[in-house]
């Protein structure tokens, strides 16, 4: 389940995943096989191989891609959440869900 997110900010952020870019989502989340994780950021882009190379600079394997839904991303959570999000200064959104 996802929220603290408005409709606004996802169609953004799906705009920016068809255009080919890597863009940053980061929503309150509630996953019981996590509990200790209440946000996750999800990294998109939708050219394949340049999210590849993006998950590789930061550690990230590629078969953890999930490509449902038609965008492409990398589910972010816990340490390397809050690692990837410092490292890409993600300010606003780091600040804004207390990572």
């Amino acid at each position: 389940m996802a929220f603290g997110i408005n409709r606004e900010e996802l169609q953004h952020w799906k705009l920016q995943v068809r255009n080919g870019q890597i863009a940053f989502l980061t929503h309150y989340w509630i996953d019981e096989r996590f509990p200790e994780c209440d946000t996750v950021t999800k990294v998109g882009c939708g050219d394949i191989e340049k999210l590849k190379t993006w998950g590789r600079s930061h550690g990230l394997e590629d078969h953890w891609i999930d490509y449902k839904d038609k965008y492409p991303h990398y589910d972010l959570f816990g340490e390397y959440q809050r690692k990837i999000l410092f490292k890409e200064a993600v300010w606003e959104q780091i600040k804004r869900f207390n990572i």
